[in-house]
């Protein structure tokens, strides 16, 4: 007997690529038009295919804060600051890195002024 030829619908559209940045994968579809019953069909129904979007972005990752350095003074108003490291740089439209330094404020004691107990405390504690 006649084997009747595969009867098939064309191809569909592709689909979306299955991503939304970055690589991903798309297909498409046909259909078998002809009875099953009418024989054997062994062209592939379905076809996939790698897609490829814009890179996807990469945001700005930091390592956690350092301790609070010393106050910068032995005695009055002074500093300290802590930092922190960034461990990836923002790529491709990716969250930009807040600050990586920060600084407050800080008293130890009083100066005191004229006394040359002050000087000499302060050489000895270095």
């Amino acid at each position: 007997s006649d084997t009747i030829p595969c009867l098939l619908s064309p191809w569909s559209e592709w689909s979306d690529c299955s991503v939304t940045c970055g690589k991903g994968m798309r297909t498409r579809q046909r259909m078998l038009k002809s009875a099953a019953e009418l024989g054997d069909c062994n062209e592939e129904l379905e076809q996939a295919e790698k897609c490829m979007l814009p890179e996807c972005p990469i945001d700005c990752e930091l390592t956690e804060w350092s301790q609070w350095s010393e106050c910068n003074t032995s005695c009055g108003k002074g500093h300290m600051i802590r930092t922190r490291m960034i461990k990836i740089e923002p790529q491709f439209g990716g969250a930009a890195c807040p600050e990586t330094v920060q600084r407050t404020k800080c008293r130890v004691r009083k100066c005191l002024r004229g006394t040359g107990m002050e000087k000499r405390r302060w050489k000895e504690a270095r």
